[in-house]
């Protein structure tokens, strides 16, 4: 094997097996390891990755792992990152599936989230003070960055926000007449809002009656239509697949929880479900099936990045994607934070205690997002069981 296709085996690996907390998570764990300790790439290029990401159907931090490993070594380099990303936490996910329809119970689960809940808001709202001078570099993108925030609090639409903010990027920088040309298209880029669902219809119903070939179908469906994360697909597999019967709400809960816990991309919660509908073979073609559609289109749009940024129109949305996608990350942490840092009686001491910290040390900067999360899991294992 090559060294750079060597070195990007043994990162991604790594990554799958680590790389645990989610889209944003994931994002601020390999802009640590990539841009600050490798120097694979400058931040500029990174963040330029992440809004690529933004245009692009399927789970984000996994298209911007593949991003990262085109950059490196181009369609050999993207095919290893996406092994080393996906299957390590596939094996894991499918391991847990195979033991949860044995012992059908995870109580434990909740007291692992408990502690690393904080730990990934931290590590969230880290990646958001990390990116923002890199993607926030004028009045006008930091405006933006502002307002997607704020937005995203309110109505909860990542992908009109992401294509509302490349819009008036857009009209501002280029101007009132290129504007009105692009009036007529704005209705082309929105239209994703109101196409996928009727996409994805009927795919638990072809789950059903066209064994795996419906799975795969059902999947790469998925995997085409759905923008952002895999907390955007949780609004998919409620309605195609709890809706009809096809899983139960509470295994929907657990497979959600599992895709969390596990390092990763959360969009593996498909090998778990693939499982369960299908067995193993359901559980491989659902995880390629999701998969799929991310690798083939972040191959064929990387090499067109830099031609993209050279078109002053397109380079003046990009700037929108990507002040609006730190806001869309500081705003997902503090939805998380309603959650995870208050209860019933008010906050929570120990998960504000252990958010705060977290966020201390990772700007101190001596230590990475994973031993803070493992050690959150065991303090929230820990405080459950004294409580």
């Amino acid at each position: 094997m090559p060294p750079q296709l060597g070195e990007l085996a043994r990162a991604f690996t790594r990554l799958g097996l680590t790389a645990f907390g989610g889209p944003a998570a994931h994002i601020a764990i390999m802009q640590r390891e990539f841009v600050e300790r490798r120097a694979w790439l400058s931040r500029e290029q990174f963040v330029d990755l992440l809004g690529l990401s933004s245009l692009l159907p399927g789970p984000s931090s996994t298209e911007v792992a593949l991003g990262i490993g085109f950059e490196r070594a181009r369609w050999p380099g993207l095919l290893v990152a996406a092994l080393g990303f996906i299957a390590p936490a596939s094996l894991i996910v499918l391991a847990i599936a195979i033991v949860y329809t044995e012992l059908g119970s995870l109580a434990w689960v909740s007291d692992l989230l408990y502690g690393m809940s904080p730990v990934v808001i931290a590590v969230i709202a880290h990646a958001m003070v990390k990116l923002a001078p890199t993607a926030c570099t004028d009045l006008l993108t930091w405006l933006i960055g502002i307002g997607a925030f704020f937005v995203a609090l309110i109505v909860l639409q990542p992908i009109a926000i992401l294509a509302a903010a490349a819009l008036v990027a857009l009209a501002v920088r280029r101007g009132p007449a290129l504007w009105k040309r692009l009036r007529g298209g704005a209705a082309l880029i929105l239209l994703p809002l109101g196409s996928s669902e009727s996409l994805v219809a009927g795919t638990a119903a072809a789950a059903a009656s066209l064994g795996l070939l419906g799975v795969f179908w059902s999947f790469l469906k998925m995997g085409l239509v759905v923008f952002g994360s895999g907390y955007v697909l949780v609004a998919f597999l409620g309605s195609e697949l709890v809706a009809p019967g096809y899983i139960s709400e509470q295994e929907l809960l657990d497979a959600i929880a599992i895709g969390q816990l596990t390092p990763g991309p959360v969009f593996t919660t498909a090998t778990f479900l693939g499982y369960l509908i299908a067995g193993v073979p359901g559980a491989i073609v659902a995880t390629a099936g999701i998969f799929l559609p991310a690798l083939v289109l972040v191959g064929l749009a990387h090499p067109f990045l830099p031609r993209i940024r050279a078109n002053a129109d397109l380079s003046a949305a990009i700037d929108g994607l990507n002040a609006s996608a730190v806001g869309l990350i500081g705003a997902s942490a503090v939805v998380l934070a309603r959650d995870a840092l208050f209860d019933p009686g008010g906050v929570d001491p120990v998960a504000t205690a252990l958010a705060a910290g977290s966020f201390a040390a990772l700007l101190w900067g001596r230590v990475g997002p994973v031993p803070l999360l493992l050690a959150g899991a065991i303090i929230g294992l820990l405080a459950r069981s004294f409580a």
